[in-house]
């Protein structure tokens, strides 16, 4: 009988480790890491914000109050009045 917590072997029984090349330790941590766009928070962050859609919702709430913010600072110099 097989309890829960023992890992299920599927290798084939023709199969060696030796099959299979040698193994690098990391040999895409590089790649991933270029690829990937992992932010870690500060806990008291994480907290405020435990969501993906929690962190999103409020830099794009941020993101529009700067995008408002300069063109209201903007508009001022760009209006040019002739009389």
């Amino acid at each position: 009988m097989k309890t829960l917590n023992e890992p299920e072997d599927e290798l084939r029984p023709e199969y060696k480790r030796a099959d299979f090349g040698e193994m690098v330790r990391g040999k895409y941590a590089q790649r991933l890491k270029s690829e990937t766009n992992i932010v870690v928070l500060e806990p008291e962050i994480a907290a405020a914000f435990p969501t993906d859609e929690a962190v999103n919702n409020a830099l794009r709430f941020l993101l529009s109050i700067v995008e408002t913010s300069s063109h209201l600072i903007a508009s001022p110099k760009q209006a040019v009045h002739t009389d």
